[in-house]
């Protein structure tokens, strides 16, 4: 027995494990890789074709032979129940084989949907952030739907069709070496003519396809955009821009379908089938009349070719939906095979954290443009607290997303436990961290599911323990259905202060090793700090915490500030010693 051996995965943040593996070095290897999965339907699906082709033949054949019969002196008529039930059996037979193929067609179809926009998601979720902060959401979005379903066409219909159309071609030629070997030129003419026609048909077709998925792509992205941004639009009174460059948009879209239908408007199997049609009727006509053949003989080989049309019609739009598929799955698999620096480290550290942090000669740049940190050195005593400080865009954020590897260093080394983080099992190195950020993200679920966003097997009592640590429990039982209640998307329904405090709440329920605050308070109202500080203060005892941050309260108590000057660290102490002997320290305050 042979084993197919693909090419290595790229690397991902996450995968699922025992997954059928693809070949996905292009687009038609890693579909048949998809369909080969499913292989009793793919055979099913030939034998249902073949058959097709071959049965439809029997029907021209007998009626040429019944009007042989009825022509007979005295008319044979006796014959004709027999070629009634010949050809209502053929056709019986024929009925069942095209359920089976169609059925086949569907199932593998619907398959192959389900398991390409599994594969698709799996691989965004393996993504690194670097990718998804470059990646259209909307592009995405319309690679994820929209071109999935292309594939699914292109596998039913039009691949169940194109095969289908295969064997009505081959039908004519076989049939008409037994009624007149000459017989067999002008189909024989007209299939080589046809598949050469659909070559360049094809090769004309595929640009127009690639442009009309991408505008498509193009469309979706900016109507994302345009969505997500709506208040912004709106402040800006910039509606009228929008439509416009919406239109603009959905103008190119337009105008690659109308490119589409001009191919397919001189479409020229049309052409050859009308020339096969009355070539083929004279020639059979001029062996009628030599006496090598008989009447019945050219009504059944006009029926054969009359077959022909199948093919020919089918093809028009069956080999445009198929070049959409190819499209389609080209697309996608540049989705899939994008190329992420992080990996999930299977086989890596996953033991419980202490939480010691080391930076170690940090460098780090996004996208190789200039550095965010520049030979970053120090450490972080398990169970400590320690405050960044800094003007915006020294690198604050930047130095706590590598902590968790949301990014990777350039160089240097970021240690958790004496360990380099990137020989951590990611999952396990995650688990162990909470980051609350200043822009927080709720999903559009209930309250209580936001909170065990991160511990799904929480109790209702865990729950809101956390959220009153979080001091969130008093505006929770406000609303009508308390921790049911379904917040709205984004959590746009409450306030900043509410979102921050439920992400506060979220990160208490975990109960991390690791703690980073990146300015999640400033959205708290004066009223609730000083509530806000006490559980902050609570919940960094015993765990180490990073906190990103202004408030002056919250710096007091550190073991230590780190003060950020132009990517690198510029100082660091406690407040009373930066205060003495740092300008840079002294200037976040003055101003």
């Amino acid at each position: 027995m042979t084993t197919t051996v693909f090419p290595a995965q790229p690397a991902a943040e996450f995968t699922l494990p025992h997954r059928h593996r693809t070949d996905r070095r292009t687009p038609l290897r890693w579909l048949l890789s998809h369909v080969w999965r499913y292989w009793p339907l793919a055979i099913m699906l030939f034998i249902g074709a073949a058959s097709n082709g071959a049965l439809a033949a029997v029907v021209p054949i007998v009626i040429g032979d019944a009007f042989e019969a009825i022509m007979q002196s005295p008319p044979r008529t006796d014959l004709l129940l027999g070629f009634a039930l010949l050809i209502i059996g053929s056709q019986g037979i024929r009925s069942l084989l095209q359920f089976a193929r169609n059925f086949s067609a569907e199932w593998l179809g619907q398959l192959l949907e389900r398991n390409i926009r599994e594969e698709l998601y799996v691989s965004l979720l393996g993504k690194s952030m670097t990718f998804h902060s470059l990646q259209s959401v909307g592009d995405t979005m319309a690679r994820a739907t929209n071109d999935v379903r292309e594939i699914n066409l292109m596998f039913n219909p039009g691949l169940n069709l194109v095969i289908g159309a295969a064997m009505f071609l081959f039908s004519p030629l076989f049939a008409s070496l037994a009624i007149h070997p000459a017989l067999v030129l002008t189909p024989l003419l007209f299939t080589i003519a046809y598949f050469l026609s659909i070559w360049q048909y094809l090769a004309e077709l595929a640009p127009v396809t690639r442009e009309l998925r991408h505008s498509f792509g193009t469309l979706n992205s900016r109507l994302s955009e345009a969505l997500d941004g709506i208040e912004t639009v709106k402040g800006a009174a910039q509606e009228k821009e929008e439509v416009q460059l919406f239109k603009a948009n959905a103008n190119r879209f337009r105008a690659a379908y109308i490119r589409e239908g001009y191919i397919e408007a001189r479409f020229l199997p049309m052409l050859l089938m009308g020339l096969a049609e009355a070539a083929g009727l004279w020639h059979s006509l001029a062996l009628y009349q030599q006496g090598q053949i008989v009447l019945g003989q050219v009504i059944a080989y006009f029926g054969l070719l009359m077959l022909f049309g199948f093919p020919v019609h089918t093809s028009l739009f069956a080999y445009s939906q198929v070049s959409l598929g190819v499209a389609s799955a080209r697309r996608i698999l540049e989705l899939i095979n994008n190329e992420t620096d992080l990996d999930q480290n299977i086989a890596g550290y996953g033991g419980e954290m202490k939480g010691d942090i080391e930076f170690r000669n940090v460098t780090f740049a996004y996208d190789k443009n200039e550095p965010a940190l520049q030979e970053v050195s120090f450490h972080i005593p398990a169970g400590r607290t320690v405050a960044i400080v800094g003007q915006t865009g020294v690198g604050k954020t930047s130095l706590a997303k590598l902590v968790n590897r949301t990014y990777d260093v350039t160089s240097g080394q970021v240690l958790v436990d004496g360990a380099d983080v990137r020989d951590w099992n990611l999952e396990a190195l995650r688990r162990h961290i909470s980051i609350i950020e200043q822009d927080i993200f709720l999903f559009s679920r209930s309250i209580a599911d936001n909170i065990a966003f991160g511990k799904k097997d929480a109790s209702r009592a865990e729950i809101e323990i956390a959220a009153q640590q979080a001091q969130a429990h008093e505006f929770i039982m406000e609303f009508q259905e308390g921790y049911d209640t379904v917040i709205g998307d984004r959590g746009v329904t409450l306030s900043g202060g509410q979102r921050q405090r439920l992400a506060l709440a979220r990160a208490f329920l975990t109960d991390p090793a690791i703690l980073i605050l990146d300015d999640s308070t400033s959205a708290i109202d004066s009223a609730t700090e000083d509530l806000i500080q006490r559980a902050i203060y609570a919940a960094a005892k015993g765990r180490t915490t990073m906190m990103i941050t202004h408030r002056l309260s919250q710096i007091r108590w550190a073991d230590l500030i780190l003060v950020m000057r132009s990517g690198r660290v510029a100082a660091s102490g406690s407040h009373e010693e930066l205060m003495q002997s740092s300008k840079a320290y002294r200037r976040i305050f003055s101003e």
